[in-house]
């Protein structure tokens, strides 16, 4: 399974917006089927990170107390997702 293709299509079709990280693996766990380890899921969004195709999930707003975890895709992340090409 690519990871890093299912998030960028999950980042299509969906909206995560959790309290923390261990919060958005959970929820896109959940919409992935249940069967993936933390480890992956983290190693995938560090690598679309780098390579420019989801921004950096971690936001503090203005006037916030907490961080919230947003999957936003870049532009070219939502190419890549409307393609299917995935990392």
């Amino acid at each position: 399974m690519d990871i890093g293709a299912l998030l960028l299509r999950t980042g299509l079709t969906a909206t995560i917006d959790e309290p923390s990280a261990e919060a958005a693996y959970e929820h896109f766990r959940a919409l992935a089927g249940g069967m993936l380890e933390a480890e992956a899921f983290h190693d995938a969004v560090a690598a679309c990170v780098r390579q420019g195709l989801i921004r950096e999930p971690l936001r503090l707003d203005e006037q916030s107390l907490h961080c919230h975890w947003r999957l936003v895709l870049t532009a070219e992340g939502v190419a890549r997702a409307r393609t299917g090409i995935g990392r």
